[in-house]
């Protein structure tokens, strides 16, 4: 009895198809999209970043390698928006990167950001958003200007507040 129950279900599995085969596939995005706090070393090497603000002042920060500037922003009390939390779907933490030797060494942005930098306010040849401007030794004293708008779709006014 147990023979043909085996040879039974042996038939029936294998016209049915696997549903692993129907499984929805889950994509995963860039680690560096996703907000979760990052453990620092004390004793990492840290690198500047110069802000020149709306308002005209400046602010020197320093962080260590790896962190993106849109999180740097946030740390450091700058008022730079990020409505998407970078995850490059908005163009609110649009920055215009201010000497073009250090623009040159960032690396070419990809179409996605491409797209979004099209929404930006204030658009200029050396325009990136902070989300994607990962800090390194080679970019140690970058200048990024903050534009004096931004184009943020949900309302007017509305600034989210960084988590």
């Amino acid at each position: 009895q147990f023979r043909e129950t085996k040879m039974f279900m042996t038939r029936v599995f294998s016209r049915t198809p696997r549903y692993n085969q129907y499984a929805r596939q889950f994509g995963v995005s860039h680690p560096m999209r996703h907000g979760a706090p990052k453990e620092v070393d004390e004793n990492a090497p840290r690198y500047t970043v110069n802000w020149l603000l709306k308002d005209g002042s400046k602010v020197v920060t320093k962080d260590v390698e790896g962190v993106h500037l849109l999180e740097i922003a946030h740390k450091n009390g700058i008022d730079l928006e990020g409505a998407c939390e970078a995850s490059l779907a908005c163009s609110t933490c649009h920055v215009i990167v201010a000497d073009e030797d250090y623009y040159d060494m960032l690396p070419e942005p990809e179409d996605e950001e491409n797209d979004m930098l099209d929404l930006a306010f204030g658009l200029t040849n050396t325009s990136r958003l902070g989300c994607q401007i990962i800090l390194t030794k080679e970019i140690d004293g970058i200048t990024v200007k903050i534009p004096q708008a931004t184009r943020n779709m949900a309302v007017d006014g509305f600034v989210p507040k960084p988590h």
